[in-house]
């Protein structure tokens, strides 16, 4: 018979894992400390109090054993593997893991093939894991449906992307779906304490963890649990006991036991802070746009990506408002192609600032959208004879082109004349910026056509 993972003590199965006894676990570096402190139960769980308080649904589905598939996403760090690791020792489960990077289809059908087999052997159920199951393409997500509705196994997939884009819709369908949120400062704070306090992390060893060097690590790993204690790991191997032996990690010992500190971006992040980036500028919150541009440089963005937003974002959201945030951001675009980093910050800053504080009008990203609507949805309308091009032999006698007025010609540069056949008002400029003096001048002009229209008017030459 199989043995079971679970019955295992934790630092047993580490050590088989590596092949050694219990005792020398703990001195293996190819053993992270966050894998030998991974927790045995929801109590010794750091973080997701709102999916595992009492009441919720992630808890409720946990302490009744029924679910048959839940997906985890979440950033980095955050706990996926260990919550299911977690479930399946609270089920008494078998667990199986799977990595979407490397497992192919051969793999998840022979591992089906086992927990089908244990089950009628000895009761016992298998979850299978899924790590990064984006990864996994559509074929390999569908092999799992069968097995998954008619309870041959109960599926935890994890990921770090959005399971509505990458997850196929048809197994989020059979699946409760959870989103893990980056640990709080508090309880990386609190994870970092406990950890120097329990016996499998760094046995025979005193440790002293200065209030200073908790801060700076509980900000600098972004809400990474993993990362905090991979520092931490790091701190203490190096540090120098002093002479009663105390290994006393300070706030420079932490700092120089991390790398530069990063952001969680991915294609998540991406999205959401260009997003947040965007809708802090039409809300002309600089401080927020600014924030949230240093973010993305700070991960790494494409600043062409960032400029040609900027350059769309002053049509749809500017327009008219300040014509001059369109010349400003092209000149933006061409320059940071040409300059680069670092110095096109400088640049890429100057068009945010000028674009978040302009006054906001998108009456011309409204007045494109309902015309192409009429286009795309109504009767095309046909162009009134005497806007049609004229310059060819017998377009005169067909009465094309014959009646048409130059407003060049005419007063004021204006002439009343049927453009379109029926009346549409697309573009409706605001009382704001420069589109407050073109509001004026389009009024003007329709007070003209009125008057034309009450004088029988309309439409002639």
């Amino acid at each position: 018979m199989e043995q079971n993972l679970f019955e295992l003590d934790p630092d047993e199965v580490a050590a088989g894992q590596a092949g050694m006894a219990p005792e020398d676990v703990f001195d293996d570096p190819g053993i992270p400390l966050a894998a030998r402190l991974r927790p045995r139960n929801l109590d010794e769980y750091f973080g997701q109090r709102h999916l595992l308080e009492p009441g919720r649904l992630l808890r409720r589905a946990i302490d009744a054993d029924r679910f048959s598939s839940i997906i985890l996403s979440g950033p980095p760090g955050v706990g996926k593997t260990s919550l299911a690791e977690v479930i399946a020792r609270i089920s008494n489960s078998e667990f199986i893991r799977l990595s979407g990077v490397t497992s192919s289809v051969a793999d998840v059908r022979r591992e089906i093939a086992a927990a089908v087999a244990r089950r009628r052997a000895t009761g016992r159920r298998t979850i299978l894991f899924v790590d990064e199951i984006h990864r996994f393409n559509r074929s390999q997500q569908d092999s799992l449906l069968p097995d998954v509705e008619n309870g041959n196994v109960r599926l935890i997939g994890a990921t770090t992307h959005n399971p509505q884009f990458y997850v196929n819709g048809a197994l989020l369908s059979r699946s409760l779906v959870f989103r893990l949120e980056a640990l709080t400062g508090d309880e990386i704070a609190a994870l970092l304490r406990r950890a120097i306090d329990d016996p499998r992390a760094f046995p025979g060893r005193r440790i002293e963890l200065d209030d200073d060097a908790v801060k700076f690590l509980a900000t600098a790993c972004e809400g990474d649990a993993r990362r905090a204690l991979n520092a931490l790991e790091i701190a203490v191997m190096t540090a120098v006991p002093e002479t009663d032996g105390v290994i006393r990690v300070t706030a420079a010992e932490a700092e120089a036991s991390i790398q530069r500190k990063m952001i969680v971006y991915g294609d998540d992040g991406h999205y959401d802070t260009a997003s947040a980036f965007i809708k802090s500028m039409r809300g002309s919150d600089a401080d927020a746009a600014i924030y949230y541009l240093a973010r993305m440089l700070h991960a790494g963005e494409d600043i062409r990506f960032i400029a040609r937003r900027l350059v769309i974002f002053a049509s749809e959201d500017i327009g008219n408002a300040d014509p001059r945030a369109l010349e400003l951001t092209v000149a933006a675009m061409q320059a940071v192609e040409m300059i680069g980093l670092p110095e096109a910050q400088l640049i890429l800053s100057q068009a945010v600032t000028y674009c978040a504080t302009a006054p906001k009008s998108n009456a011309s990203c409204a007045a494109i959208s309902a015309a192409l609507s009429d286009v795309a949805e109504n009767r095309v309308l046909p162009i009134p004879k005497h806007l049609r091009d004229a310059h060819y032999p017998g377009a005169a006698k067909q009465g094309i082109g014959a009646d048409y007025r130059n407003p060049h010609d005419c007063e004021g540069g204006f002439v009343v004349q049927e453009y379109l056949g029926v009346e549409k008002h697309y573009y409706e400029p605001k009382p704001i910026g420069y589109e407050s003096k073109l509001r004026e001048r389009i009024a003007y002009w329709n007070t003209l056509r009125r008057k034309a229209n009450d004088d029988g008017e309309s439409g002639k030459a």
